[in-house]
């Protein structure tokens, strides 16, 4: 029982989620003053953001329910593993326990963090409900990325420079990139829509070159300009076979190796502004990540 619950959520890629939070909240939070209630307010950030991202999950197979009872009938719902009522009743409780998290943060510290919650939580529903299916879908996937990493952001208030949103807007370009290329995982793509997804992650990779012009970082230019090659040849490298073979499993398989790319971006980052401790710390949400795909898909 548990086992299917946790596949409706895609455990796997919930890791993805607090890596933002964290990356988030030491752009804008100095390591010296990292005390123990910016450790409960980054805990309690973390938790909204995984108990969000989980809502989103279920009801988006809750509103996916036909079309996975044709193409993925394996799956918890459509195999009637877990009920559509349990399913409806989870994810409400998800996006109610997530807003109320964030809640207690703006509380604690004076935040906008309930804030950035609430347009989460509106975000994530109306892209399950409306929007997936229209030209905005991949669109409002990366809105939502990008107010992830705002509610890690949210942890010292409102006074948000250019810096803040550069970044994450190219969190969410790469989303909407990794989303894209998901459009067809269903069936086989097209490589003009798997292309667009490819360059549309470049792009946003490519964006962190301009990293150093808006926020001073504690590693020397050239060595970030080399990680944003490296990283865009990894790209590259990891969704060429979708490029070649754009089959359902080798969609899958670049998208969720994608997905995870996030937390290498979101380490790369957070090593660049805050240091290497916070930076391994990302780092290693990697491991429970690539670990738990072994057993549970994360797309």
């Amino acid at each position: 029982m548990l086992r299917d619950y946790l596949e409706l959520i895609r455990l796997p890629a919930v890791f993805t989620a607090p890596a933002d939070v964290v990356m988030g909240f030491f752009f804008v939070t100095q390591v010296a003053d990292f005390d123990a209630t910016a450790a409960l307010t980054l805990g309690l950030l973390v938790t909204a953001s995984c108990l969000l991202y989980s809502a989103g999950m279920v009801i988006n197979d809750l509103c996916d329910y036909r079309e996975d009872c044709r193409d993925r009938p394996e799956r918890p719902l459509p195999s009637g593993r877990v009920s559509r009522r349990a399913a409806d009743r989870l994810g409400v409780r998800l996006l109610v326990a997530g807003v109320l998290t964030a809640v207690i943060v703006s509380v604690i510290v004076d935040s906008a963090a309930w804030e950035m919650a609430v347009c989460l939580c509106c975000v994530i529903v109306g892209y399950d409900l409306i929007l997936k299916r229209t030209l905005a879908g991949p669109l409002t996937l990366g809105i939502c990325r990008a107010l992830n990493v705002l509610l890690g952001m949210s942890a010292v208030g409102e006074n948000w420079e250019f810096c803040h949103f550069y970044i994450a807007g190219m969190i969410g370009l790469f989303v909407v990139g990794v989303s894209v290329l998901a459009r067809g995982e269903a069936g086989r793509s097209r490589r003009a829509v798997v292309l667009l997804g490819i360059i549309l992650m470049m792009a946003a990779v490519g964006l962190l070159a301009w990293l150093p012009n808006w926020r001073p970082l504690l590693v020397q230019s050239t060595h970030w300009y080399l990680f944003v090659v490296l990283m865009a040849i990894l790209v590259a490298w990891r969704c060429h076979p979708a490029m070649v073979n754009p089959a359902p499993a080798v969609v899958q398989r670049t998208v969720g190796q994608s997905i995870r790319a996030l937390v290498v971006l979101d380490a790369a980052i957070t090593l660049a502004v805050a240091g290497a401790v916070p930076g391994v710390a990302v780092l290693l949400l990697l491991v429970p990540s690539v670990l738990l795909s072994r057993w549970f898909y994360s797309t």
